[in-house]
């Protein structure tokens, strides 16, 4: 009998374009970072996650989601956490060119849990 990888759940806040750009992938993959965006940070806690999508996603494009997934914890294991202005904010800073090896680390689907506007 074979056990199951060991997963650690994370959030993404992402806005409307975002979010079509995963829906495109069958909600499977997050999209690659653009030029100026040199760093994915999937975060830790909801909580941080929809303080982004309402408070920054909704100012800048009208709405904001915020999406849970599942990463292969030997994955995740390479990269350490990384506190963005207060202990209640902990995220991953995943370069811009391993978005293809964190999207193939990714278990399931991701789904959207709170949307904003």
């Amino acid at each position: 009998m074979t056990s199951e990888p060991e997963t650690v759940i994370l959030w993404r806040p992402v806005g409307p374009e975002e979010l079509a750009l995963i829906r495109q992938t069958d909600m499977r993959e997050f999209p690659p970072r653009l030029p100026e965006q040199p760093i994915f940070y999937p975060v830790l806690t909801e909580e941080y996650a929809v303080k982004i999508a309402r408070d920054w996603n909704v100012k800048a494009s009208g709405s904001g989601f915020v999406t849970r997934f599942e990463v292969l914890k030997s994955y995740l294991d390479a990269y350490d956490v990384q506190e963005a202005g207060g202990r209640a904010h902990l995220e991953y800073w995943i370069p811009a060119e391993e978005m293809s090896a964190f999207n193939d680390a990714i278990i399931g689907r991701i789904e959207v849990t709170q949307e904003f506007s």
